[in-house]
C-alpha cells in the first residue's frame, strides 16, 4: 500500500491493466468514506508500485461514487471493467 493511502484504510479491490504495469486500488477509510489511487510499476523502480496521481486525497460516500470517479480519471479502467464485469461486483456494485 502506498504512503498516499493511509495505513488505517483497507484496500478491498486492486485492478491491474492487461500489461500489469498499472493498477487502481479501491479502499475504505475508518470514517466510512471510500477512495481510489492509480499506481504504475516500472523496472527502474525495482518493480514496486508507485502512485501516479493524488486521487486518494478525495473522499467518496460509496464504492460506486469512487468507481464512477475512477472511470472518468483512469483511461484504461473502463476497458478492463468491460472485459471483466465481475470486478464491479467485487467493488460492491453487483
Amino acid at each position: 500500500m502506498s504512503d498516499r493511502i493511509d495505513k488505517s484504510s483497507t484496500v478491498f479491490v486492486s485492478i491491474e491493466n492487461p500489461e500489469h504495469d498499472r493498477c487502481v486500488d479501491f479502499f475504505s477509510r475508518e470514517d466510512g468514506s471510500y477512495g481510489f489511487e492509480e499506481f504504475r510499476r516500472d523496472t527502474e523502480d525495482g518493480g514496486q508500485w508507485t502512485p501516479v496521481h493524488y486521487y486518494s486525497g478525495v473522499a467518496y460516500l460509496s464504492p460506486a461514487d469512487a468507481l464512477n470517479a475512477a472511470e472518468r480519471c483512469v483511461n484504461w479502467l473502463v476497458h478492463v471493467l468491460t472485459e471483466r464485469p465481475e470486478l464491479r461486483t467485487r467493488i460492491g456494485l453487483g
